[in-house]
C-alpha cells in the first residue's frame, strides 16, 4: 500500500519539528470522512476531527515500534520504516492511516508526515486490524 508525503514533512524535519529516531511516532486511523490535503494539512488539528472510534482502538492511535533510518548511498534512498502495526481485538472501520510525530504537547503542534489511503474502508470486527507496511518502507526519498 503506497504512502504519500504531506508537503510541509521535510521542511518540518528540516527545522527541528520531527525527529524520526527519538520522537514518538504514531500512526492515526481516519474515517472515509477525511479528504487528503497534502498542501493545506500539516499537523494533528488538521485531521484528527475524522478520526476513528470503536472497540481496540484509542485515540491517537499506536505508536511505531523498531523505527529505522536508513541510507543507501547506492540508490541514494532514505527509507524510513517500522515495524507492522495492529490493533487486536479490535471492532474499527478506517479509510486512511495519518502518520505522525505524537512528542509535541498539542495536537496543533504535532507534525504530519504521511498517509496512506486503503482505497476503500478496511474493517475490522472483534479481530486484528493490522497495517503490514510496504515492504519497501513506510517512507522513501530519493535525494539525487
Amino acid at each position: 500500500m503506497p504512502s504519500k508525503l504531506y508537503g510541509q514533512f521535510l521542511s518540518q524535519a528540516l527545522n527541528k519539528e520531527i525527529d524520526w529516531d527519538t520522537d514518538t511516532i504514531k500512526v492515526a486511523l481516519l474515517t472515509n470522512a477525511y479528504t487528503p490535503d497534502q498542501d493545506a494539512h500539516n499537523y494533528l488539528d488538521d485531521v484528527v476531527a475524522n478520526e476513528v472510534s470503536g472497540t481496540g482502538y484509542t485515540a491517537g492511535g499506536n505508536t511505531l515500534a523498531n523505527k529505522t533510518n536508513a541510507y543507501n548511498a547506492g540508490t541514494n534512498v532514505i527509507v524510513l520504516d517500522a515495524d507492522d502495526t495492529t490493533w487486536s481485538s479490535s471492532t474499527i472501520t478506517a479509510r486512511y492511516a495519518v502518520v505522525y510525530d505524537a512528542t509535541p504537547a498539542t495536537n496543533a503542534t504535532k507534525p504530519l508526515i504521511g498517509y496512506v489511503d486503503f482505497g476503500s474502508d478496511q474493517s475490522s470486527s472483534n479481530g486484528n486490524f493490522t497495517i503490514t507496511w510496504d515492504a519497501t518502507g513506510i517512507v522513501r526519498i530519493t535525494v539525487a
